[in-house]
């Protein structure tokens, strides 16, 4: 008696589980060896897919980083709310982020990368602030702090530097709960100026 064959398994087609395979790949792909030195073919295998599946769903190696590395902070989430509690919201968010990645935050990657003159790591960081400042500025309710915006970038990147990559000094050293509200001060300073007084 002929044994019954075994049915071929049909291939699944999920576009939206390759994505999330592909985001996740790229996550830890780009944290592990920095925007330069990741490669779509690297990627791929890690996310079970074919190299033609990762520019089918992203177009490029620089749209994957920009849609795996959103910012140092999910700006789109923090934002909306009362606009006096902007600094908070943005400090919790961005330290809980950087402590639970810690080094391996793509963004940082992303970081050196643009120190080092890397064109195109200079290119998605400038348009990933830009995104960012669009946002800001859209539940800002005014002028108050348009101008304040760029400045906040850039203390955001100071203290990733002075935290996360030299790792060393006074920001080092504090806890994630003393870090989180000095920062938030910091912020609001920055956002409000004279005016920065707590709710």
């Amino acid at each position: 008696m002929t044994a019954p064959q075994a049915t071929p398994c049909k291939r699944v087609r999920n576009p939206q589980l390759h994505r999330e395979a592909i985001l996740d790949a790229a996550l830890r792909t780009f944290a592990e060896r920095g925007f330069e030195y990741a490669t779509v073919r690297e990627i791929a295998e890690r996310a079970g897919v074919a190299h033609s599946s990762v520019l089918r769903h992203f177009g490029s190696k620089e749209q994957l980083f920009r849609m795996a590395v959103p910012g140092p902070w999910d700006v789109a989430e923090v934002a909306p709310g009362e606009p006096c509690m902007l600094p908070e919201r943005i400090a919790a968010a961005y330290v809980g982020r950087m402590e639970t990645l810690a080094g391996n935050d793509p963004y940082l990657a992303l970081l050196r990368s643009a120190a080092t003159d890397d064109c195109a790591a200079t290119q998605i960081y400038l348009a990933m602030q830009d995104k960012s400042l669009e946002i800001y500025r859209s539940v800002s309710g005014g002028d108050a702090i348009h101008n304040q915006l760029p400045f906040l970038a850039s203390l955001l990147i100071g203290v990733t530097f002075s935290r996360y990559v030299v790792r060393a000094g006074l920001l080092a050293e504090m806890t994630a709960d003393q870090f989180a509200e000095h920062l938030g001060g910091s912020i609001r300073g920055v956002l409000f100026g004279t005016q920065a007084v707590q709710p």
